[in-house]
């Protein structure tokens, strides 16, 4: 994989805060994503149907992975970079895992959910074996302001008292 510099991180990290904004702008969870292949965005994602009860499986990068499954379904996805606003949860990751995706840009930290902390050799052999770079945080204040906005409307019921909305509101 080729390995992006700073700025380069931070340019895609721009855009994934796009379609995070465009999320928050219809009442959803501001996490976006975009998928990078060489060099180029190839389809974007962001957080749906996250509002009332709040369906738990269409976060932003399941989404674009769906997108990018549709518009390029023999890519070789150990060669594309993920760029998200806040990092990927349990479930993310492992698609990203099973899926032999490259690696990950994350915004924000998920103290409540994040799973790119969890150590791979201690796991089934399907996980074990796989690599993924994992790069973050990357522009992290920005992205934070997007959850803390979230946060901070009482419109806004998703997550409301949990860890995650305390932890991001106590934030400086």
């Amino acid at each position: 994989m080729t390995r992006c510099g700073t700025d380069q991180h931070e340019y895609f990290m721009q855009q994934a805060l796009a379609e995070a904004r465009r999320a928050l702008d219809r009442r959803e969870f501001p996490v976006g994503c975009v998928i990078v292949h060489n060099g180029s965005v190839i389809v974007t994602g962001a957080r749906e149907n996250s509002a009332g009860l709040g369906n738990e499986l269409d976060h932003a990068e399941i989404v674009a992975l769906r997108a990018l499954f549709a518009v390029a379904p023999g890519l070789d996805l150990s060669r594309v970079m993920i760029y998200t606003t806040m990092e990927p949860c349990l479930m993310c990751y492992a698609t990203m895992l099973v899926s032999n995706v490259g690696g990950v840009v994350y915004g924000y930290e998920d103290v409540m959910g994040g799973g790119t902390g969890l150590s791979l050799s201690s796991l089934a052999p399907l996980y074990a074996g796989r690599r993924i770079e994992i790069v973050g945080p990357v522009l992290r204040r920005e992205c934070l302001e997007l959850f803390r906005e979230f946060f901070r409307d009482e419109e806004n019921v998703y997550l409301r008292d949990s860890l995650l909305a305390r932890y991001t509101l106590a934030q400086q």
